[in-house]
């Protein structure tokens, strides 16, 4: 059925969604409000130093100072590709020898600010273009690992090294697959340019300030996601499609036919139903075909995934339900990493296998599932529980956390105080009103599902307190009151409480 790129482009947000065999597998989401911050390059300077943390913190004009580690400030030895991280010995290495505190730096973003944590920045600048990455800092040629062919990598490798310049690296990225030497002189000239223009930037001006901002999220995608391997283009926006048929036409002409302006009246996502994929994306529990089914749950340090039988029972034995189960959670949950834009530290819980062959074959199944992804990741091992652990490389902020925000009543812990403790509350607040007031009524105004509550308590607190304090309780339900307020009147006389506080 082919792949194909949806672009709408909206009001208060534009948005990118990776279609592969009509199934969502990727959705990027920029708002003009929270605009991306990874790949800009700032003049800042340092705030600060810790030795201790190997690592300084950089002023670059944002609300947070950027984290600066001590790996991302000594020269590399190697590089990975687009898509992967090259660690480093640095063994010998002090952060407070590098730098000082007030000193100026030219620094690039690579990673998004996320919760509390500022963006975190690289002294290593790279420079992405359609077919290629320059590295103005660093002698060093590489190709992309997602080009397998040897024979294809050696020939790229030597057209690198051959195009780099002098004192400068190379990455040749994944589209280059295919292309000869001068395929790439367009887009080297380019980067060469750019690099000019940030290095004149990079002179003189205040600091902090930004001396270049990345493409915006459309050109990103024609850039980094518009390849061969895509069958169509589609943009709901005039202005914008032709500028993309420009970009086009300059980087890949032989794409340019496969963009498409969406002219009909209603709506691009609704029309290709991708609203409803993207509200699956932030459910909870996701079903499996078989009808198991996975939990996932995000915590502060790392997201973990249940994998559960739910409604299959197989048709053999045990350990081949459990086995075929696990294989499709396998799949499921490689998809779901990527769409959902999981990064850090993941832990897999899948339903308990006694056999080492079946939990290789999961495994496996796995791994070859995660070749799809751009973003790096690293499946650890099966633990000695059955769990396994795995690392996926944190760019950006994921889908949930873009499009969720805390629920101001249970501050995101998904769980409020329920009916009968809220009844309990109010009685207690009741209580401390009939002590401060002279009045022979007062009218009490709940929540419904707590005045339920109250109601079956017939011969409960509100009954005694109105024997000992000599004085009627009326109680009112409503709607407009949330879960845990009441209110609590006396003659033309109102009170509200979040069960905090009672104000009177």
């Amino acid at each position: 059925m082919g792949n194909e790129l949806i672009v709408d482009i909206g009001t208060g947000e534009n948005r990118v969604a990776l279609l592969e065999d009509k199934e969502l597998v990727e959705i990027y989401i920029e708002r003009p409000s929270a605009e991306r911050m990874v790949g800009n390059i700032y003049r800042g300077k340092v705030s600060s130093v810790l030795p201790g943390m190997q690592a300084a913190f950089i002023d670059i004009g944002y609300e947070k100072n950027a984290f600066l580690y001590v790996a991302d400030v000594v020269a590399k030895k190697e590089y990975g590709d687009e898509e992967e991280e090259v660690l480093q010995d640095l063994k010998g290495y002090n952060i407070g020898e590098l730098l000082r505190t007030g000193e100026e730096v030219t620094v690039q973003v690579i990673k998004e600010p996320i919760g509390s944590k500022g963006p975190r920045v690289t002294t290593h600048v790279t420079l992405p273009g359609r077919h290629l990455v320059l590295l103005p800092n660093a002698e060093y040629t590489g190709v992309s690992r997602r080009i397998e062919s040897e024979s294809e990598r050696a020939k790229l490798k030597k057209i690198a090294e051959k195009l780099k310049p002098r004192g400068m690296g190379l990455i040749l990225r994944t589209a280059s697959e295919g292309l000869e030497e001068v395929d790439f002189s367009q887009d080297l000239n380019f980067l060469l340019k750019l690099w000019e223009s940030i290095g004149n930037k990079e002179q003189s001006g205040p600091v902090p300030r930004c001396i270049h901002k990345d493409l915006s999220l459309v050109y990103r995608a024609v850039r980094d996601l518009f390849t061969v391997d895509i069958d169509k283009f589609v943009i709901n926006d005039r202005q914008q499609y032709t500028k993309v048929l420009e970009l086009v036409d300059m980087i890949s002409p032989v794409l340019k036919y496969r963009v498409e302006y969406f002219n009909k009246s209603y709506d691009l996502f609704e029309y290709y139903q991708l609203e409803t994929k993207i509200a699956r994306a932030l459910a909870r529990r996701v079903w499996l075909k078989c009808g198991g089914y996975l939990v996932i749950d995000k915590t502060e340090a790392l997201t973990v995934i249940d994998v559960n039988t739910g409604k299959f029972v197989g048709g053999t034995n045990l350990e081949d339900t459990v086995l075929k189960a696990n294989i499709e959670a396998a799949r499921e949950i490689a998809k779901q990493i990527r769409l959902r834009d999981i990064g850090g530290i993941i832990i897999i819980d899948f339903i308990d296998m006694h056999e080492h062959e079946h939990q290789q074959m999961v495994l496996d199944a796995l791994k070859q599932a995660l070749r799809k992804d751009r973003t790096k990741t690293t499946v650890v091992d099966m633990t000695g529980l059955g769990l396994i652990e795995m690392t996926r490389k944190k760019v950006r902020q994921e889908l949930s956390t873009v499009l969720h925000t805390d629920c101001p009543h249970c501050e995101g812990t998904g769980k409020i105080l329920s009916p009968q403790a809220v009844a309990r509350n109010v009685e207690k607040e009741v209580g401390r009103y009939f002590g401060q007031t002279i009045a022979n009524a007062v009218q009490v105004e709940v929540h419904p599902s707590v005045a339920t509550v109250l109601k079956a308590d017939v011969n409960g607190n509100f009954a005694r307190m109105q024997e000992t304090y000599g004085k009627k309780i009326l109680l009112k339900a409503s709607e407009e009151l949330k879960h845990e307020e009441m209110r609590i009147r006396e003659m033309q006389k109102l009170v509200k409480t979040d069960m905090k506080e009672c104000e009177i």
